[in-house]
């Protein structure tokens, strides 16, 4: 080799290494936070909610979100939130992740928050509108919550990251003790989940199809998925972006044959029924060319599936959330399924 080569070659090699080893680094707390912050969610939680946006930051979807998602008129009190403590979290909160425990008719929120946040500022602006007092060596803040009598409670566990809920004692999420068997069934569900950025774990107790029954417009009520969801162990809902576009997995998990094929059998169904219904002369007449192809973009890309976890059966549906999608969602209304024949449809019932 040509000696003159030589100085800058080793130069150029030495920078990749280190910026290699800087990625890896980088990475690797990354991750070490996102383990962290989901080994602190509550055995008895009924949800677990998720969402890297440190991550989803880096692709054009999240900016195709930002510019579907309509709106709001600025919020003189955020604003002066956002003045006061320098924390926008549009753009400096990195990771959360959120815990729902139901109790009855009430629900408990808790959180772990990752982001740059300025300590001082932040605890000086909650001392103004709240109380500040020290409880196990840790200073915690109560605030109240806007147009409610019901109050957040919030701590720094360190200068990047912030505990709350808004349940009466942080302390009791900070201290609870951590059973391996009760949280080994989370973990197992976070591992399957681990590549994607934003990602929900719903149990059982949170009652997902009343939930859907109480919630889901009179079109789009179905009593019969409703009462399938129910029948479901766990359900996951995931999301991983690729360059402008998101593809969602859910998943289902229930304990018989019986009700993953009845489920599988009303997904297919309604998938069938939803594509005949935007070929119809009607629906063609009522939705303009971009946004019948936006829906029917959506339903190719839809696929359903069974399998069989051992200790549970599982129905997995998987889409894609395109912007072209976004953009038909923000200017029409479809109702292009007959509520009587798609989410009405009986699963076939097997033997």
């Amino acid at each position: 080799m040509n000696r003159r080569w030589l100085a800058p070659t080793s130069a150029v090699l030495v920078l990749a290494v280190v910026a290699a080893i800087y990625a890896l680094k980088w990475r690797s707390a990354r991750c070490s936070s996102r383990e962290e912050i989901l080994a602190a969610v509550p055995s008895d939680a009924s949800a677990v909610f998720y969402i890297d946006l440190e991550t989803l930051r880096q692709s054009p979807f999240l900016a195709a979100i930002y510019k579907w998602a309509p709106q709001p008129a600025a919020d003189t009190e955020y604003m002066q939130f956002v003045q006061s403590t320098g924390f926008d979290y549009e753009r400096h909160l990195n990771r959360v992740g959120l815990a729902i425990r139901k109790r009855r008719q009430d629900s408990i929120l808790f959180a772990l928050a990752d982001g740059l946040f300025d300590r001082k500022k932040i605890s000086a602006y909650a001392s103004q509108s709240g109380t500040r007092e020290t409880r196990s060596g840790r200073e915690i803040f109560s605030v109240p919550l806007s147009e409610s009598s019901r109050r957040f409670a919030f701590t720094f566990l360190r200068d990047d990251r912030i505990a709350l809920t808004d349940g009466p004692d942080l302390e009791s999420f900070l201290s609870a003790s951590r059973i391996d068997s009760e949280t080994q069934p989370w973990r197992e569900r976070f591992r399957r989940l681990a590549g994607s950025p934003l990602f929900a774990v719903i149990r059982q107790d949170a009652a997902p199809g009343a939930a859907l029954a109480a919630q889901a417009p009179g079109g789009l009520q179905s009593p019969q998925l409703s009462a399938l969801l129910d029948q479901l162990q766990w359900i996951t809902v995931a999301g991983k972006q690729d360059n402008d576009r998101m593809r969602i997995v859910v998943e289902g998990e229930c304990a018989t044959d019986t009700t993953m094929r009845q489920l599988s059998d009303l997904l297919n169904g309604v998938l069938t029924l939803a594509q005949a219904g935007l070929a119809g002369s009607k629906v063609r007449d009522q939705l303009g060319p971009q946004v019948r192809e936006a829906y029917l973009e959506l339903l190719k890309s839809a696929d359903v599936s069974q399998m069989d976890r051992g200790d549970t059966k599982a129905v997995r549906l998987v889409f894609d959330v395109t912007p072209r999608l976004l953009e038909a969602a923000r200017t029409s209304a479809p109702n292009p399924l007959p509520q009587n024949k798609a989410l009405s449809h009986k699963p076939t019932t097997h033997n």
